[in-house]
């Protein structure tokens, strides 16, 4: 039986520029902006080497911006008959005149060309629940056979996003996307190992594979033993480093900086572009068009998103900004990125530990949060496999630990890169770090 409703959450271009042109013909503001996007998605859950929840989801979003002069209102909803169609128009023209001035709205931009993305593969958008139900047996009867205790999540989906605007600019893309997470424990919980895969093209996506890393990172971090807190020299896997140079990276807007609130604002004023603030073996750039992190190619206000270097051998060479803030500051407005890529070298996570006299390896942080925004420092802790390095080898795991570091401080103290590796859609080289700030001990496993 087809289900009407999947089929219908994903509309082909013509079909998209056909609803929002529609939309526009009836509005009657002075300006009106559109999108509209869909998606199927189908997800299977597991836990305690059982399968706990299975589903798939539907649906269509529609949201209306209508303008008068600054002053704006938005409307949603998830239906495209002419009849809502036409309300949800009203509904964010009666909203948009009950509204004050926004003083920092901006036009829409009229039409322009964006490059094809290449987001969308059909071998990922053709999962089915058997295929989700036969990788989580797989997953599952991996971890049964050696005597640990697995959960794990898989979400896929494909899906279509558009705009539209009443002053003639159009943008159409779909994608497809897996995500895969696991954590695998000992009986007696003593030992966690934890591992993630994220693809557009199922065919980079090998859940033996990967089960097999959370299953080693289970076993090795049993009985693990506490050290001293204090600076050491660490190994980060790729997860660890995105998550404190990500929150770097998402930090690099112009306008916090030129307003001094951020950690490239400089003293008395302006900001630090142009200037070195990392390691020189640190460049850092984001493309739509990598192959292995493939990206949207278009912003949501209708700018073109292109491959782009934010950080270059150490130097700042390019912040964020919205059309708003570019400007007041008469700048080229620059669309926050579809990805980030850190430029990397050729060793492995196990070479980076070879080359290790002592220090400790870190599998992934959880709980980042903020100390100060101003020096990027970061307080967290280490998670699901932390392991004490002597002389080239593992030696044995070590209790958790929480960590203050900025990645500003730590990509100062930068001692070799890895070979970059995708993780949360950006591609990411494992570190080896000196110095690294380890504040004190957590009991958690």
């Amino acid at each position: 039986m087809v289900n009407h409703n999947s089929i219908m959450a994903i509309l082909s271009k013509d079909q998209a520029y056909d609803v929002l042109k529609k939309i526009v013909g009836y509005s009657t503001a002075d300006h009106c902006s559109i999108s509209l996007g869909g998606s199927n998605n189908g997800n299977i859950r597991y836990a305690r080497n059982t399968v706990s929840t299975a589903g798939m989801e539907s649906n269509i979003s529609l949201a209306v911006t209508a303008a008068f002069g600054k002053k704006t209102g938005t409307a949603t909803t998830n239906e495209l008959d002419d009849q809502s169609l036409r309300a949800v128009v009203k509904r964010a023209e009666e909203l948009a005149k009950l509204s004050p001035e926004n003083p920092e709205y901006m036009e829409p931009l009229g039409p322009r060309e964006f490059d094809k993305a290449n987001t969308f593969y059909e071998s990922t958008a053709a999962i089915t629940p058997e295929f989700r139900a036969e990788a989580t047996r797989k997953s599952i009867e991996y971890i049964k056979k050696k005597g640990l205790v697995g959960a794990g999540f898989i979400e896929d989906g494909y899906g279509f996003s558009s705009i539209m605007n009443s002053k003639g600019l159009f943008a159409y893309n779909k994608s497809s996307s897996l995500d895969f997470t696991l954590t695998v424990r000992t009986k007696d919980g003593t030992g966690s190992g934890w591992v993630s895969r994220d693809v557009n093209d199922l065919k980079y996506f090998d859940i033996e594979e990967a089960t097999s890393i959370a299953l080693e990172k289970a076993y090795m971090s049993a009985n693990a033993k506490a050290i001293e807190p204090g600076k050491y020299t660490v190994v980060l896997e790729p997860a660890a480093v995105s998550g404190l140079v990500g929150n770097m990276f998402y930090s690099m807007g112009a306008r916090s900086a030129d307003e001094g609130r951020s950690f490239l604002s400089k003293e008395g004023g302006g900001t630090k572009l142009g200037e070195k603030i990392v390691d020189e073996r640190i460049t850092i750039y984001s493309d739509p068009q990598n192959e292995m992190v493939p990206g949207g190619t278009w912003s949501g206000s209708g700018l073109p998103i292109e491959k782009r270097t934010w950080i270059e051998n150490g130097v700042v060479k390019n912040l964020f900004y919205s059309r708003y803030w570019a400007e007041k500051q008469g700048k080229e407005p620059v669309p926050f990125p579809s990805n980030g890529i850190i430029k990397g070298g050729t060793a492995s996570i196990d070479d980076l530990v070879a080359d290790t006299e002592r220090g400790i390896l870190v599998t992934r942080f959880w709980y980042i949060r903020s100390v100060d925004p101003q020096t990027l420092l970061y307080t967290g802790l280490t998670r699901d496999g932390t392991f004490y390095i002597e002389n080239g080898k593992i030696k044995h795991p070590i209790k958790n630990m929480r960590f203050n570091e900025s990645p500003i401080i730590m990509l100062n103290n930068l001692d070799k890169l890895g070979q970059p590796m995708r993780t949360g859609g950006n591609l990411i080289p494992p570190m080896k770090i000196n110095d690294f700030t380890f504040t004190s001990l957590s009991d958690a496993i």
